[in-house]
Formats: C-alpha cells, sequence, structure tokens
C-alpha cells in the first residue's frame, strides 16, 4: 500500500477534512504510541499503519 492510498482510505472513513486532524492527535498503541503522522515520518509501512487506524476504529472487515 503506498501512502496515497493510506490517506484516501483514512478520507473515506474520516469524511469532511477530519481525517488530517486525527491522523496529527490520535495516538495509535499499535504504532508504537505514534500518531499516523509520527508513524509515517518513523518509516513505518502504511498497511500497517492502515490496520492499526482499522482497528482503532473498529471498521468493518470488508475495510481491512
Amino acid at each position: 500500500m503506498r501512502e496515497v492510498e493510506l490517506w484516501q482510505r483514512m478520507d473515506a472513513v474520516l469524511p469532511g477534512g477530519y481525517a488530517a486532524s486525527w491522523a496529527d492527535q490520535v495516538v495509535l498503541e499499535d504504532l508504537g504510541s505514534r500518531t499516523v503522522r509520527e508513524a509515517l515520518s518513523a518509516g513505518l509501512p502504511c498497511k500497517r499503519i492502515w490496520r492499526a487506524v482499522w482497528a482503532q476504529l473498529e471498521l468493518p472487515d470488508t475495510l481491512r
């Protein structure tokens, strides 16, 4: 998964521009207590980041 796809998926589940602020503010334990932006800066794979977002938001399996 590329970063563009990660942001597209996040925008789809967090509409109205909320994805960007959520990515800056919500700390995810699955990412080593990092936000999405911190995880991206640290070089974590986008697929791992998406799975952490998916779990945190309790999204349906179809979006995994």
